[in-house]
């Protein structure tokens, strides 16, 4: 992300006809401040103002530079996520310290990577620590910019108000893909695990993120980025550099949480960076198009040609390259991926969106490769990119052959395995050679020579399981580490009610909906209901459309299993009933109609203004069944004696049997409903069908 795209052919070719300049300044009005508390980072969003045919003929007219809210990271951006701005970004800044005015400095139009859906389209976001005043020019080619342009000021604040790491579970929406544990290769290999600032210690802002993670199938390669924000840090800034891009992805564009899997500074730290697990595959939002079953590495800074005349780079530090290749080599260690070889990935640029290659096209890539592979853009800059070669050699460097061994006695999901206790890791044995299991890096089994497996118990909580081998010739070896859950809480099925819906009612079908949320605190698997009818749900699925039977009593059941084999089961009863329209206390002129359409083959209808009908049950919800048709009216609705509202029975086709109209109580109790023809000018008629309950 925030990177510069190369800009093709069809580009250029755009005629210049004028300028177009916008301008802002700190006498703007603010029209977006996010903050979460005292100390959290802040995003101060300003509109920037349109001076096409302005007194001056059109030309650039900025407005004088004054004082701003703090910063320390600036960018330009617009409404349309895929829009190109063909023009140039250019700004200054004031040193809240020294008082003292930058020079005009460039910022590129980035298309490069994003989302595979939703956000905002803008430019890098540029680290030019703390300032408070800004002067910024869009310059367009034609007469036409992109809408809805801002500058966003990111002040990232002493670090997140909010910094409690989110659960790594399964999504409360549709967005989440359980997927099962990635199949190492034929000779997997593995890399010891560096040392990773986690988001807590970067100050991650976890209140901001829209959402849980999503994850992919495996990690086939990593994408190397720069941030593109400029070379003018410490590794004391490091970690306000990590939150500011952080806020500037997420406040700024749009997205549910910054896009890099991870960032390494010019010391060579790494940083956690979208969240759901660095151990996992978490589905990111760097390399548009190639986003699934692959990691983001961005390394913060600029790494462009040093002779860039827009933006010119510097090249990247060895402890910075180290980073990346170790991380790398970790990271693709987890799914047996050599560093230095290839795979093949497919397209998922939908045409006519900017990816470089089109929809479904199946493209071969470096197991490790630059943001340039993938899109046309000039990520990860000149002086990174050519040092590939180097980061996959050091990578490969750093890994080992890894000792083949499998789980089992646990559930795989996600690229974990999941269990109540205990869990057991096999081997083909070698001879002469010795083994043992650790958990969390202790010992946790010592097999007798010649065994093939070991099982382990495990104490509630996320464990680290590994196999250890020390071979006879003094060499060892080890497993890569399975990451293992061990779980005793059963799920928890909560709010379970059932409710009437509206749809049509016939003899032995009264519509209802049962309603529920089911949780679990690790991974809930599997959700389905056991009666009255047997169902199978997604484990989100919050609701189920189903039928009563009239006059009966019966029990709706749901049971809800998690990963670890945990299961829990809630229940409710309840009886349906009905009342019928004959039945009903009635005023005024009502007249019988029969035909089969009709529960019971006969209904009421009415055209008598004032003409009521009530009904008297016990129950907890209740409902009003009608005929409708397009020369059918209104009727008033009163619920124990108080009018509620009026109901229009017209539609534009007919339909028999309609319940039409819902009330629920929190508990069973006795209530009365009347209805009052309203006689609606033209279509005073209405036609009722009885009354339905749930007790």
């Amino acid at each position: 992300m925030l990177k510069r795209t190369l800009i093709g052919a069809s580009a250029a070719a755009v005629a210049v006809a004028g300028t177009v300049t916008w301008t802002v300044s700190a006498r703007s009005t603010a029209t977006t401040t996010s903050a979460t508390g005292p100390g959290a980072g802040r995003v101060h969003a300003r509109p920037l103002q349109d001076l096409a045919g302005a007194a001056s003929g059109g030309k650039a007219a900025g407005l004088p530079a004054a004082t701003t809210e703090p910063f320390s990271l600036v960018g330009v951006t617009w409404d349309r996520p895929r829009e190109e701005l063909r023009g140039t970004v250019r700004l200054r800044t004031r040193d809240a310290g020294t008082g003292k005015w930058s020079g005009w400095r460039a910022l590129e139009p980035d298309l490069a990577d994003a989302p595979d859906q939703g956000g905002r389209g803008g430019t890098n976001g540029l680290w030019v620590g703390p300032s408070n005043g800004v002067e910024v020019r869009v310059t367009g080619q034609g007469r036409t910019l992109p809408a809805g342009l801002r500058v966003d000021l990111v002040d990232p604040g002493a670090r997140a108000a909010s910094s409690t790491p989110r659960a790594a579970g399964p999504d409360a929406g549709t967005g989440m893909r359980l997927v099962a544990a990635t199949t190492p290769l034929t000779a997997p290999v593995t890399a010891p695990k560096p040392a990773i600032t986690a988001r807590a210690g970067w100050g991650a802002d976890e209140s901001i993120v829209q959402g849980p993670p999503t994850y992919d199938s495996s990690v086939k390669a990593a994408f190397v980025h720069h941030t593109d924000t400029g070379n003018g840090y410490t590794c004391a800034d490091s970690a306000s550099v990590v939150r500011s891009v952080f806020l500037y992805h997420v406040k700024s564009q749009g997205w549910a949480d910054i896009g890099y899997n991870f960032l390494v500074d010019k010391c060579g730290t790494i940083f956690e960076g979208r969240a759901g697990g660095v151990d996992r595959p978490v589905h990111g939002a760097h390399t548009y198009g190639f986003n699934t079953d692959t990691t983001g590495i961005a390394v913060l800074g600029t790494y462009t040609a040093a002779n860039d005349p827009d933006v010119p780079g510097v090249a990247p530090t060895k402890a910075a390259l180290d980073g990346v290749a170790k991380v790398a080599a970790w990271k693709l260690g987890l799914t047996g991926v050599d560093p230095t070889a290839k795979t093949t990935l497919t397209s998922a640029a939908p045409d006519g969106t900017g990816g470089k290659y089109p929809f479904g096209q199946e493209v071969v890539f470096n197991t490790i490769s630059g943001h340039r592979d993938g899109f046309a853009t000039a990520c990860p800059g000149e002086q990174l990119y050519s040092a590939l070669p180097a980061v996959r050699t050091a990578a490969k460097q750093a890994t080992v052959p890894a000792l083949a061994a499998t789980v089992t006695g646990a559930q795989a999901a996600g690229g974990r395995y999941y269990t109540q206790s205990t869990a057991t890791v096999n081997w083909t044995p070698a001879e002469g050679a010795t083994y043992t299991v650790s958990v969390d890096g202790a010992t946790a089994a010592t097999p007798d020579a010649g065994a093939s497996s070991a099982t382990v118990t495990l104490a509630p909580g996320t464990r680290s399981v590994q196999l250890h081998a020390a071979f006879a010739d003094g060499t060892t070896s080890a497993s890569p580490v399975f990451t293992v859950v061990a779980d005793t809480t059963r799920p928890a099925i909560s709010s379970q009610a059932l409710y009437l819906r509206k749809a049509t009612v016939n003899s032995t079908a009264i519509p209802v909906s049962l309603t529920w949320k089911a949780t679990d605190n690790a991974l809930l698997s599997s959700l389905k209901a056991t009666s009255p009818a047997a169902k199978n749900f997604y484990t989100t699925t919050t609701s189920w459309s189903a039928s009563a039977k009239p006059l009966a009593t019966q029990s709706w059941s749901l049971t809800a299993a998690d990963a670890a084999g945990n299961t829990t089961t809630s229940a409710i009863s309840r009886y349906a009933g009905g009342i019928s329209e004959g039945s009903a206390s009635r005023t005024g002129t009502w007249k019988l109609t029969t035909t089969t359409s009709y529960l019971g083959g006969r209904g009421l209808y009415s055209g008598s203004k004032g003409a009521s009908a009530s009904w008297t049950f016990t129950g907890r919800t209740a409902g009003l069944i009608f005929k409708r048709a397009t020369n059918l009216g209104a009727v008033l609705v009163y619920v124990d004696g108080a009018k509620i509202g009026t109901l229009d029975t017209r539609s534009s086709s007919t339909a028999y049997r309609q319940l039409l109209w819902t009330r629920t109580w929190s508990t069973s109790g006795k209530h009365t409903i009347k209805i009052v023809v309203a006689g609606t000018s033209g279509r005073p008629t209405v036609g009722i069908d009885g009354l339905v309950y749930l007790r």
